[in-house]
Formats: C-alpha cells, structure tokens, sequence
C-alpha cells in the first residue's frame, strides 16, 4: 500500500482473510480505519502503530487473538472510537488503554479479556465532559474529499445495535459486556459525567454498584446484568432522568441494605404466635357475638320469647305425631 495520503479506509462485510499486510504502516495520514465482519486474524496489527493520527479502529467481528497491546494507549492520541467487539482477545486490560483521553466510545464485549477493570477508567476526559472532537477533527479534515462525508460507528446500547451518524459527536458509550472481567465496579467510572451507555453485563464482576452512579447525569442505558453483584440497589439510580433502559438481573442485589434485613427464623416464629392469638381472639368474638345475638333477643324481647316457646310447642306436637303408638 503506498497511499501516503489516504485518510479514509473502510473495507468492512468482506471476505478477508489472514493478518493485515505491514505495509499498512506507511498509511501515515490515516485517520479512520473501519474493518468490520471479515475473518482477519492474528495479533492485533502492530503495522497500525504508525498510523497516530487515527481517530478511528473498528476491528469488530473478526477471529484477532492474544492481549491487547500496552502500546495502543501510547500511539493513537487522537484515537476517539475504538471498537473490538467479538473478536478472540484475551488476557487483563492494560493500564496504558486509559492514555486515550479523548476516547468517546470504547467496545470490547464478546472477547475473553479477564482480570479487573482498570482503576483509571475515570480518565477518559471526552467521556467526562460529554464533548469530544468528532465533527471539529474528522469531519472537516476529510469532508472536502468525500462530500459531506460524517463518521459513523455501529454501536450496541439499550439491548440492540445501532448505527450513529450524524449525532455521533453526541454519543458516549462504555462496553466491556460478555468477558471473564472480575472485581468491582471502580468507584471512578461515577466521574465520566458524560456517558450515555455504560454496559459490563456477562461478566463475573462482584461488590456493590457504586452508590454514586447517579452523578452520572446524562446515562440513557445501564446493563450490569449476570454478574455477581450484590447490596442496596443505589437510591441515586431515582436522579438519572434521561435513563431508559436499566438492566440489573441475575445478581444478588436488594432494596434494602443488609443492615436492615431482618432476623427472618425469629420474625417467623413471632409471626406464627401472633396469628394463633388473633385466631382465638376472633374465635371468642364470634362466639360471644353470636350467643348474645340470639339469646339476648330472646331475654329482652317479650314478644320474641313468646314466639320462640310457640314455635318450640309446635315442633313438639309435630314430633309425637309422627312417632308410632304402640
């Protein structure tokens, strides 16, 4: 490949095969590189690490294998969109990955990367602020050479997959969903203020979900489904106004905080002696209601009572004369 001044490079739903040739490396001027759906495979390209301008990285859909390289978060300053989505990477994140301060969306779900998230999660700064350079850097840079040519990713929030145009320059979105990760939610992702999606369902994380998760004012969806986690559903979960899609199952969490959950053996016998008693209490009304319902109008009411022993009379001389003479 020997196009020093290629910007844009979109090859994806092909039938590609094999790793990506090194001379890609000389692609300098690159700045958005979109290989999506082929059956490229391999290491994650080193070839890429001379292409710094890239803005860009969609290798979603592919057989890549091995850990992501420690270098990634050092060469692509400018890098806003990463996408790795249900590839073969495995092993732990590495620290450098939080270098990329610009980063707007990050996927890697449906891989086998394991180990914690990265404690500096909190310092994707576009993902804080809720701006970031799409339109200013990418647009204007290649939009006199392909019209009016806007970037786009293909993105998975709120339970499906979505492709963002226009308003990519407004979405934010965090997905590591469908890996071995483990630990806790780091407290720090509560200061990306900015982001819209924040997915880590499918994984084995476990603690509580940061109680401060309502700082986050402008999430639209949160999936942290089949997980481990337990403890109180966070009451700041009620401040997010924009949220439309909350997924939270399969996990160990309740309403109320463990300091509050009662003795539950002592609370049922108790419950048992209180039911016995309202039982023979309401036993002893009944009866009393009842016996003083009859026999009381019989005592007071002349008329009644003189009925009553009529009514007995008559039943008694029905009663001998059905009874045989002997």
């Amino acid at each position: 490949m020997n196009w020093p001044k290629l910007t844009v490079l979109i090859l994806r739903d092909n039938n590609l095969i094999g790793s990506l040739p090194r001379s890609m490396e000389v692609l300098s001027s690159l700045l958005s590189l979109d290989l999506r759906r082929n059956r490229l495979n391999g290491l994650f390209p080193s070839s890429l690490g001379n292409c710094t301008k890239l803005h860009k990285i969609d290798l979603a859909e592919n057989e890549f294998i091995g850990k992501m390289p420690s270098w990634l978060g050092m060469r692509f300053p400018a890098l806003i969109v990463l996408i790795l989505r249900s590839n073969k990477f495995d092993g732990e994140l590495p620290q450098e990955l939080c270098h990329l301060k610009d980063l707007q969306i990050l996927d890697l779900a449906n891989n086998t990367f394991v180990g914690i998230i990265p404690r500096c999660i909190g310092n994707f700064s576009a993902m804080v602020k809720g701006k970031n350079k799409v339109e200013n850097d990418l647009e204007l840079q290649y939009s006199y050479y392909m019209g009016a040519l806007t970037e786009s990713a293909m993105v998975t929030t709120k339970g499906n997959m979505y492709q963002y145009d226009t308003i990519l320059a407004l979405f934010t979105s965090l997905d590591m969903s469908s890996n071995n990760l483990s630990g806790d939610i780091p407290i720090s992702v509560t200061r990306l203020a900015g982001l819209r999606s924040f997915n880590h369902s499918k994984n084995n994380l476990t603690g509580r979900i940061p109680n401060d998760i309502g700082d986050m004012k402008v999430l639209e969806s949160v999936d942290l489904s089949e997980n481990q986690l337990y403890g109180q559903i966070p009451q700041s979960f009620s401040s997010l106004s924009t949220l439309s899609y909350l997924n939270l199952s399969d996990n160990n969490l309740s309403a109320d905080s463990d300091d509050n959950i009662p003795n539950h053996k002592y609370d049922d016998d108790e419950s048992d002696k209180d039911e016995m008693d309202w039982f023979y209490i309401s036993m002893a009304i009944g009866f009393s209601l009842s016996f003083w319902g009859v026999c009381g109008s019989l005592l007071f009411k002349r008329s009644w009572r003189h009925a009553y022993f009529r009514f007995l009379d008559r039943s008694w001389e029905m009663l001998l004369a059905q009874l045989p003479i002997c």
